[in-house]
Protein backbone atom coordinates (compact mmCIF):
# COMPACT_ATOMS: atom_id res chain seq x y z
CA UNK A 1 0.00 0.00 0.00
CA UNK A 2 2.76 2.77 0.72
CA UNK A 3 4.49 2.14 -2.40
CA UNK A 4 1.24 3.29 -4.63
CA UNK A 5 1.68 5.95 -6.10
CA UNK A 6 -1.91 7.71 -7.08
CA UNK A 7 -0.40 9.81 -9.82
CA UNK A 8 -2.86 13.09 -9.01
CA UNK A 9 -2.18 15.27 -5.96
CA UNK A 10 -4.26 15.05 -2.50
CA UNK A 11 -6.27 17.81 -3.32
CA UNK A 12 -6.89 16.66 -6.95
CA UNK A 13 -7.93 13.31 -5.43
CA UNK A 14 -10.62 14.60 -2.96
CA UNK A 15 -11.61 17.34 -5.72
CA UNK A 16 -12.35 14.19 -8.15
CA UNK A 17 -14.12 12.09 -5.75
CA UNK A 18 -16.68 14.99 -4.77
CA UNK A 19 -17.19 15.43 -8.58
CA UNK A 20 -18.01 11.95 -9.26
CA UNK A 21 -19.82 10.51 -5.96
CA UNK A 22 -21.13 6.90 -5.33
CA UNK A 23 -24.69 6.45 -5.16
CA UNK A 24 -25.82 10.10 -4.28
CA UNK A 25 -25.93 13.51 -5.80
CA UNK A 26 -23.23 15.15 -5.44
CA UNK A 27 -22.82 17.47 -1.93
CA UNK A 28 -23.31 21.09 -3.29
CA UNK A 29 -27.13 19.42 -5.26
CA UNK A 30 -27.56 17.81 -1.62
CA UNK A 31 -26.97 21.20 0.25
CA UNK A 32 -29.55 22.71 -1.58
CA UNK A 33 -32.45 24.78 0.74
CA UNK A 34 -30.55 23.24 3.59
CA UNK A 35 -30.08 25.90 6.40
CA UNK A 36 -28.80 23.65 9.30
CA UNK A 37 -25.44 21.33 7.87
CA UNK A 38 -23.31 19.43 10.63
CA UNK A 39 -20.10 17.66 8.80
CA UNK A 40 -18.63 15.85 10.92
CA UNK A 41 -14.93 15.19 11.60
CA UNK A 42 -12.42 12.80 12.90
CA UNK A 43 -10.52 13.19 16.25
CA UNK A 44 -6.94 13.84 17.30
CA UNK A 45 -6.35 10.26 17.21
CA UNK A 46 -6.77 9.64 13.40
CA UNK A 47 -4.33 10.16 10.65
CA UNK A 48 -6.98 11.64 8.56
CA UNK A 49 -5.81 14.70 6.25
CA UNK A 50 -8.15 16.84 7.37
CA UNK A 51 -6.77 20.00 5.99
CA UNK A 52 -6.81 18.29 2.77
CA UNK A 53 -10.91 17.27 2.89
CA UNK A 54 -12.64 19.34 5.13
CA UNK A 55 -12.38 22.93 3.34
CA UNK A 56 -13.38 21.01 0.00
CA UNK A 57 -16.38 19.94 1.55
CA UNK A 58 -17.08 22.98 3.23
CA UNK A 59 -16.67 24.68 -0.46
CA UNK A 60 -19.52 22.42 -2.11
CA UNK A 61 -21.88 22.53 0.86
CA UNK A 62 -21.75 26.64 0.73
CA UNK A 63 -21.83 26.38 -3.45
CA UNK A 64 -25.15 24.67 -3.20
CA UNK A 65 -26.47 26.86 0.07
CA UNK A 66 -24.62 29.67 0.73
CA UNK A 67 -26.16 31.04 3.90
CA UNK A 68 -26.22 27.41 5.44
CA UNK A 69 -25.33 27.13 9.04
CA UNK A 70 -22.42 24.78 9.25
CA UNK A 71 -20.96 23.29 12.23
CA UNK A 72 -18.26 21.17 12.43
CA UNK A 73 -18.70 18.47 14.79
CA UNK A 74 -15.54 16.50 15.97
CA UNK A 75 -16.05 12.60 16.64
CA UNK A 76 -14.19 11.69 19.59
CA UNK A 77 -16.17 8.53 20.27
CA UNK A 78 -15.43 7.91 23.97
CA UNK A 79 -11.97 9.68 23.83
CA UNK A 80 -11.22 12.71 25.40
CA UNK A 81 -11.90 16.23 23.88
CA UNK A 82 -9.24 17.33 21.80
CA UNK A 83 -7.05 19.93 22.44
CA UNK A 84 -6.94 22.98 20.99
CA UNK A 85 -3.26 23.07 19.42
CA UNK A 86 -4.35 19.19 18.58
CA UNK A 87 -7.75 20.79 16.58
CA UNK A 88 -5.57 23.54 15.26
CA UNK A 89 -2.96 21.14 13.89
CA UNK A 90 -5.70 18.68 12.20
CA UNK A 91 -7.79 21.25 10.76
CA UNK A 92 -5.26 24.67 9.91
CA UNK A 93 -5.78 28.06 11.40
CA UNK A 94 -8.08 29.23 9.00
CA UNK A 95 -10.80 26.81 9.79
CA UNK A 96 -10.17 26.75 13.65
CA UNK A 97 -10.93 30.88 13.21
CA UNK A 98 -13.88 30.66 10.92
CA UNK A 99 -15.78 27.93 11.30
CA UNK A 100 -17.96 26.92 14.31
CA UNK A 101 -16.54 23.33 15.87
CA UNK A 102 -18.06 21.36 18.17
CA UNK A 103 -16.49 18.39 20.19
CA UNK A 104 -18.68 15.72 20.47
CA UNK A 105 -19.11 14.35 24.58
CA UNK A 106 -20.60 10.42 24.96
CA UNK A 107 -21.44 11.43 28.39
CA UNK A 108 -23.11 14.84 27.55
CA UNK A 109 -26.97 14.48 28.89
CA UNK A 110 -28.11 15.86 26.06
CA UNK A 111 -27.87 12.78 23.80
CA UNK A 112 -30.38 11.66 21.84
CA UNK A 113 -32.32 8.76 21.66
CA UNK A 114 -33.38 6.60 18.23
CA UNK A 115 -34.46 3.49 19.58
CA UNK A 116 -33.14 0.01 19.44
CA UNK A 117 -29.72 -0.86 17.49
CA UNK A 118 -30.16 -4.48 15.76
CA UNK A 119 -27.98 -5.70 18.39
CA UNK A 120 -31.02 -4.87 20.63
CA UNK A 121 -28.68 -2.18 22.33
CA UNK A 122 -30.01 1.88 22.52
CA UNK A 123 -28.80 3.61 19.91
CA UNK A 124 -28.14 7.16 21.80
CA UNK A 125 -26.31 9.88 19.71
CA UNK A 126 -25.09 13.52 19.83
CA UNK A 127 -28.25 15.81 19.09
CA UNK A 128 -26.50 18.16 17.16
CA UNK A 129 -26.71 15.27 14.26
CA UNK A 130 -30.68 14.67 14.55
CA UNK A 131 -31.54 18.19 14.10
CA UNK A 132 -29.25 19.11 11.08
CA UNK A 133 -31.28 18.99 7.69
CA UNK A 134 -27.87 17.53 5.92
CA UNK A 135 -25.39 15.35 8.01
CA UNK A 136 -21.88 14.46 6.44
CA UNK A 137 -18.82 13.09 7.06
CA UNK A 138 -15.24 12.85 6.45
CA UNK A 139 -12.85 9.96 7.38
CA UNK A 140 -10.19 7.48 6.86
CA UNK A 141 -10.26 4.11 5.17
CA UNK A 142 -8.35 1.79 7.51
CA UNK A 143 -7.90 -2.23 8.89
CA UNK A 144 -9.91 -2.33 11.64
CA UNK A 145 -9.46 -4.95 14.52
CA UNK A 146 -12.24 -5.64 14.76
CA UNK A 147 -15.48 -3.56 12.92
CA UNK A 148 -13.58 -4.91 9.60
CA UNK A 149 -12.16 -1.63 8.39
CA UNK A 150 -12.48 2.57 9.51
CA UNK A 151 -14.39 5.23 7.96
CA UNK A 152 -17.60 5.10 6.53
CA UNK A 153 -20.21 4.27 9.28
CA UNK A 154 -17.92 4.93 12.08
CA UNK A 155 -18.08 8.47 12.19
CA UNK A 156 -21.72 8.49 13.68
CA UNK A 157 -21.07 4.85 15.84
CA UNK A 158 -19.10 5.12 17.73
CA UNK A 159 -17.71 8.48 16.63
CA UNK A 160 -20.96 10.75 17.71
CA UNK A 161 -23.01 7.72 20.04
CA UNK A 162 -23.34 7.91 23.75
CA UNK A 163 -21.13 5.78 25.33
CA UNK A 164 -23.70 3.25 26.76
CA UNK A 165 -24.39 2.64 23.09
CA UNK A 166 -20.96 1.99 22.20
CA UNK A 167 -20.36 -0.35 25.13
CA UNK A 168 -22.70 -2.50 23.92
CA UNK A 169 -21.76 -2.46 20.36
CA UNK A 170 -18.40 -3.89 21.65
CA UNK A 171 -19.51 -6.51 23.86
CA UNK A 172 -17.23 -9.89 24.37
CA UNK A 173 -19.74 -11.60 22.25
CA UNK A 174 -19.30 -9.68 19.45
CA UNK A 175 -15.55 -9.31 19.97
CA UNK A 176 -15.48 -12.74 19.65
CA UNK A 177 -17.04 -13.59 16.76
CA UNK A 178 -14.79 -14.89 13.34
CA UNK A 179 -16.40 -12.14 11.38
CA UNK A 180 -15.57 -9.34 14.06
CA UNK A 181 -11.71 -9.50 12.30
CA UNK A 182 -9.41 -7.50 10.50
CA UNK A 183 -11.17 -6.57 6.79
CA UNK A 184 -14.36 -8.28 6.99
CA UNK A 185 -17.69 -6.41 6.98
CA UNK A 186 -19.87 -9.20 5.80
CA UNK A 187 -22.01 -11.01 8.68
CA UNK A 188 -19.93 -8.49 11.28
CA UNK A 189 -22.29 -7.59 13.85
CA UNK A 190 -20.16 -4.83 15.17
CA UNK A 191 -20.25 -3.45 11.71
CA UNK A 192 -24.06 -4.35 11.12
CA UNK A 193 -24.66 -2.22 14.14
CA UNK A 194 -22.71 0.70 12.74
CA UNK A 195 -24.37 0.88 9.77
CA UNK A 196 -27.74 0.83 10.91
CA UNK A 197 -26.62 3.91 12.90
CA UNK A 198 -25.67 5.29 10.41
CA UNK A 199 -28.85 4.77 8.28
CA UNK A 200 -31.10 5.47 11.36
CA UNK A 201 -28.99 9.07 11.74
CA UNK A 202 -29.60 9.98 8.17
CA UNK A 203 -25.85 10.02 6.95
CA UNK A 204 -26.01 11.59 3.33
CA UNK A 205 -22.79 11.97 2.43
CA UNK A 206 -19.03 11.17 3.28
CA UNK A 207 -15.97 11.68 1.87
CA UNK A 208 -13.78 9.17 2.76
CA UNK A 209 -9.47 9.11 1.98
CA UNK A 210 -7.10 6.22 1.97
CA UNK A 211 -3.75 7.01 2.89
CA UNK A 212 0.23 5.92 2.88
CA UNK A 213 3.29 6.22 5.40
CA UNK A 214 3.35 9.32 4.80
CA UNK A 215 -0.37 9.96 5.84
CA UNK A 216 -1.20 11.23 2.49
CA UNK A 217 -4.02 10.82 0.64
CA UNK A 218 -3.66 7.93 -2.07
CA UNK A 219 -6.99 7.52 -3.34
CA UNK A 220 -10.55 8.83 -2.47
CA UNK A 221 -14.06 8.15 -2.29
CA UNK A 222 -17.34 10.02 -2.03
CA UNK A 223 -21.18 9.59 -1.85
CA UNK A 224 -23.59 6.90 0.25
CA UNK A 225 -22.28 6.12 3.12
CA UNK A 226 -22.47 2.12 2.71
CA UNK A 227 -21.84 2.03 -0.75
CA UNK A 228 -18.97 4.46 -0.80
CA UNK A 229 -17.00 3.31 1.72
CA UNK A 230 -17.59 -0.67 0.48
CA UNK A 231 -15.70 0.86 -2.78
CA UNK A 232 -12.97 2.66 -0.70
CA UNK A 233 -12.64 -0.66 1.05
CA UNK A 234 -12.20 -2.92 -1.97
CA UNK A 235 -9.72 -0.63 -2.84
CA UNK A 236 -7.66 -0.70 0.16
CA UNK A 237 -8.16 -4.46 0.16
CA UNK A 238 -6.55 -5.14 -3.09
CA UNK A 239 -3.45 -2.79 -1.80
CA UNK A 240 -3.11 -4.27 1.25
CA UNK A 241 -3.77 -7.72 1.67
CA UNK A 242 -0.68 -10.03 2.42
CA UNK A 243 -0.42 -14.43 3.11
CA UNK A 244 1.27 -15.33 6.65
CA UNK A 245 5.27 -15.03 6.65
CA UNK A 246 4.81 -17.49 9.63
CA UNK A 247 8.36 -17.06 11.79
CA UNK A 248 9.41 -17.35 14.74
CA UNK A 249 9.48 -13.72 15.77
CA UNK A 250 7.52 -11.11 14.07
CA UNK A 251 8.32 -7.52 14.27
CA UNK A 252 5.48 -5.09 14.36
CA UNK A 253 4.63 -1.27 15.00
CA UNK A 254 1.33 0.80 14.80
CA UNK A 255 2.70 2.93 11.76
CA UNK A 256 4.01 6.37 13.85
CA UNK A 257 2.27 9.18 15.13
CA UNK A 258 -0.72 9.28 15.94
CA UNK A 259 -1.29 5.57 16.83
CA UNK A 260 1.87 4.67 18.73
CA UNK A 261 1.08 7.29 21.34
CA UNK A 262 -0.16 4.49 23.85
CA UNK A 263 -0.44 0.75 24.73
CA UNK A 264 -3.92 0.88 24.00
CA UNK A 265 -3.83 1.76 20.36
CA UNK A 266 -1.18 -0.57 20.63
CA UNK A 267 -2.74 -3.66 20.40
CA UNK A 268 -4.18 -2.99 16.61
CA UNK A 269 -0.24 -3.37 15.42
CA UNK A 270 0.19 -6.44 17.63
CA UNK A 271 -2.75 -7.94 15.96
CA UNK A 272 -1.26 -8.07 12.56
CA UNK A 273 1.60 -10.05 14.10
CA UNK A 274 -0.53 -12.71 15.82
CA UNK A 275 -1.76 -13.48 12.38
CA UNK A 276 2.08 -14.58 11.37
CA UNK A 277 3.58 -15.57 14.18
CA UNK A 278 3.88 -19.48 15.69
CA UNK A 279 2.36 -20.44 18.51
CA UNK A 280 4.34 -19.77 21.60
CA UNK A 281 6.49 -17.33 19.58
CA UNK A 282 7.47 -13.82 19.88
CA UNK A 283 5.87 -10.34 18.88
CA UNK A 284 8.29 -7.06 19.19
CA UNK A 285 5.77 -3.96 18.94
CA UNK A 286 7.89 -0.69 18.44
CA UNK A 287 4.73 2.14 19.68
CA UNK A 288 6.55 5.28 21.37
CA UNK A 289 3.66 5.52 24.28
CA UNK A 290 4.74 8.74 25.43
CA UNK A 291 1.50 8.63 26.57
CA UNK A 292 1.45 5.55 28.59
CA UNK A 293 -0.92 3.46 28.76
CA UNK A 294 -3.74 6.34 27.99
CA UNK A 295 -6.75 3.85 29.37
CA UNK A 296 -6.70 3.57 32.88
CA UNK A 297 -9.84 0.88 33.26
CA UNK A 298 -7.36 -1.17 30.37
CA UNK A 299 -4.49 -0.61 32.85
CA UNK A 300 -6.79 -1.56 35.75
CA UNK A 301 -7.56 -4.77 34.04
CA UNK A 302 -4.42 -6.21 34.38
CA UNK A 303 -3.13 -4.76 37.29
CA UNK A 304 -6.27 -6.12 39.58
CA UNK A 305 -5.81 -9.50 38.44
CA UNK A 306 -2.58 -11.81 37.22
CA UNK A 307 -4.63 -14.52 35.80
CA UNK A 308 -4.97 -14.34 32.02
CA UNK A 309 -7.80 -16.90 32.09
CA UNK A 310 -9.79 -15.31 35.31
CA UNK A 311 -9.73 -11.93 33.41
CA UNK A 312 -11.17 -12.93 30.18
CA UNK A 313 -13.19 -15.15 32.32
CA UNK A 314 -14.93 -11.94 33.76
CA UNK A 315 -15.08 -10.52 30.36
CA UNK A 316 -16.60 -13.21 28.56
CA UNK A 317 -19.41 -13.72 31.26
CA UNK A 318 -20.13 -9.97 31.39
CA UNK A 319 -23.86 -9.45 29.95
CA UNK A 320 -23.50 -7.20 26.84
CA UNK A 321 -25.60 -4.60 28.39
CA UNK A 322 -23.10 -4.44 31.18
CA UNK A 323 -20.53 -4.44 28.79
CA UNK A 324 -17.65 -2.33 30.93
CA UNK A 325 -14.94 0.48 29.35
CA UNK A 326 -12.10 -0.53 27.12
CA UNK A 327 -13.03 -4.73 28.18
CA UNK A 328 -12.91 -5.12 24.32
CA UNK A 329 -9.44 -3.93 24.39
CA UNK A 330 -8.37 -6.35 26.92
CA UNK A 331 -10.21 -9.47 25.51
CA UNK A 332 -8.51 -8.72 22.22
CA UNK A 333 -5.07 -9.02 24.02
CA UNK A 334 -5.58 -11.21 26.38
CA UNK A 335 -6.14 -13.15 22.91
CA UNK A 336 -2.77 -11.86 22.15
CA UNK A 337 -0.83 -12.70 24.96
CA UNK A 338 -2.50 -16.46 24.80
CA UNK A 339 -1.07 -16.89 21.62
CA UNK A 340 2.94 -15.48 22.01
CA UNK A 341 4.97 -13.29 24.27
CA UNK A 342 5.41 -10.08 23.54
CA UNK A 343 8.38 -7.35 23.91
CA UNK A 344 7.51 -4.01 23.64
CA UNK A 345 9.68 -1.26 22.66
CA UNK A 346 8.74 1.85 23.78
CA UNK A 347 9.21 5.04 26.33
CA UNK A 348 6.57 3.90 28.42
CA UNK A 349 7.74 2.90 31.93
CA UNK A 350 9.34 -0.48 32.27
CA UNK A 351 6.84 -1.40 35.34
CA UNK A 352 3.90 -0.66 32.77
CA UNK A 353 4.95 -2.69 30.71
CA UNK A 354 5.49 -5.56 32.65
CA UNK A 355 2.02 -4.75 34.35
CA UNK A 356 0.28 -5.80 30.70
CA UNK A 357 2.18 -8.88 30.88
CA UNK A 358 4.94 -7.62 28.48
CA UNK A 359 8.78 -7.62 28.71
CA UNK A 360 9.86 -3.74 28.19
CA UNK A 361 12.54 -3.39 26.01
CA UNK A 362 14.46 -0.06 24.16
CA UNK A 363 15.64 -0.86 20.57
CA UNK A 364 14.97 -3.50 18.42
CA UNK A 365 18.34 -4.73 18.88
CA UNK A 366 18.27 -5.14 22.60
CA UNK A 367 14.24 -6.89 21.69
CA UNK A 368 15.66 -9.37 18.94
CA UNK A 369 18.57 -10.71 21.21
CA UNK A 370 15.74 -11.60 24.07
CA UNK A 371 13.71 -12.86 22.07
CA UNK A 372 16.48 -15.17 20.61
CA UNK A 373 17.15 -15.84 24.10
CA UNK A 374 13.48 -16.72 25.21
CA UNK A 375 13.32 -18.82 22.47
CA UNK A 376 16.71 -20.16 22.88
CA UNK A 377 17.49 -20.50 18.73
CA UNK A 378 19.75 -17.65 17.63
CA UNK A 379 18.60 -18.29 14.51
CA UNK A 380 15.15 -18.01 14.94
CA UNK A 381 13.28 -16.87 11.63
CA UNK A 382 11.78 -13.03 11.74
CA UNK A 383 9.08 -11.40 10.08
CA UNK A 384 8.74 -7.41 9.70
CA UNK A 385 5.41 -5.48 9.32
CA UNK A 386 6.49 -2.41 8.86
CA UNK A 387 3.08 -1.09 9.83
CA UNK A 388 1.22 -3.25 11.49
CA UNK A 389 -2.22 -1.03 11.17
CA UNK A 390 -2.49 -0.97 7.13
CA UNK A 391 -1.35 -4.84 6.50
CA UNK A 392 -4.35 -7.17 6.62
CA UNK A 393 -3.13 -10.25 7.19
CA UNK A 394 -4.94 -13.63 5.52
Amino acid sequence: MHHYRAGQSQEDLVRDALERPIGSPPLRVLAERKKNIVLIASDHTRPVPSRVIVPQMLAELRKGSPDADITILVATGCHRASTGEELENKFGPDIMNREKIVIHDCDSPDLVSLGKLPSGGELVVNKLATEADLLVSEGCIEPHFFAGFSGGRKSVFPGIAGRKAVLYNHNAEFIACPEARLGILENNPIHNDMLFAARKVHLDFICNVVINAVKEIVYAVAGDCDLAHKKGCEFLLSKCRVSPAIADIVISTNGGYPLDQNIYQAVKGMTAAEATVKKGGIIIQLSKSNDGHSAPEFYKAFTREKNLDKILGSIISTPKESTRIDQWESQIFIRVLKHARVIYVSDAPDEMVRDFQMLPAHSIDEAVKMAEEILGNPDATITVIPDGVSVIVK
